[in-house]
């Protein structure tokens, strides 16, 4: 796939998906919650790393600079 997430973009997702991630360990989320916040972080985790979003692939978004 091609990449659509600039740096910015990228370095927020990753930020915020490991605060995600840890959150339920560190705040003592349980049940939905807890299940939630591990799947939204960890997505956000994976196209930060990936450098790709099916979303922003899906609507012809893309916030990496131009070429």
């Amino acid at each position: 796939m091609k990449a659509n997430v600039g740096s910015i973009d990228r370095s927020l997702r990753l930020v915020l998906g490991i605060l995600l991630i840890l959150l339920p360990f560190l705040a003592g989320l349980a049940g939905f919650g807890k299940w939630l916040s591990l799947a939204v972080g960890a997505a956000l985790v994976v196209t930060a790393l990936a450098r790709t979003c099916p979303a922003y692939a899906l609507f012809g978004l893309s916030t990496c600079g131009r070429k």
